[in-house]
């Protein structure tokens, strides 16, 4: 629709009436606390492996490591990776920052629960009591990787995470501005 000189006529603004409920735009709370928690898991996620390989001494290598041990670490590295790219990717409100943040929480509590099978019998609860122990660095990054990962996988699963995601702001059609002749 046309007006006058046909520049495009100008839409009356109308009112919402009752029967229109006004779309609302869902709180990121739970989408932008995923993503910032995706962004300490993916750091505590890659400060193990980092390490290990600063700490090679001169004359070893990798290829002396265990293929256990060389999975256990590239499911670290591949979580590190994954939450952060799923962090960044919430922020830009990607629906698949989300998904990316669930993968690589799910990659990273593999990669925990893993590491006690290293040893050839798995003793979770030896493991775990040293973890909680406290007794060096290496404890506490795995304790905060693995609350990091659960407070993730729970944020980033929540509904109301998907629904701010998926939420574009309707379109306003734009009128053209008055041209003085």
């Amino acid at each position: 629709m046309s007006g006058l000189h046909g520049l495009p006529a100008r839409q009356r603004e109308r009112e919402s009436s009752p029967a229109e409920p006004a779309a609302h735009r869902p709180n990121g709370s739970t989408a932008i606390a995923a993503g910032l928690f995706g962004l300490v898991a993916a750091a505590t996620s890659g400060y193990l492996p980092a390490r290990l390989f600063l700490d090679i001494p001169s004359g070893f290598s990798l290829g002396d490591l265990s293929p256990l041990t060389l999975a256990d670490l590239a499911a670290y590295l591949a979580a590190s990776l994954v939450l952060l790219v799923g962090a960044i990717a919430t922020f830009f409100r990607a629906t698949a920052g989300a998904v990316l943040l669930i993968a690589g929480a799910l990659l990273a509590l593999g990669a925990l629960l893993l590491e006690p099978a290293l040893g050839g019998s798995p003793a979770y609860a030896e493991y775990f009591r040293t973890l909680l122990r406290f007794e060096n660095f290496a404890a506490l990054d795995r304790v905060t990787l693995a609350a990091a990962v659960l407070f993730v996988l729970v944020l980033a699963v929540l509904p109301r995470t998907f629904g701010y995601l998926r939420y574009r702001a309707p379109l306003v059609p734009v009128s053209s501005p008055s041209r003085p002749w």
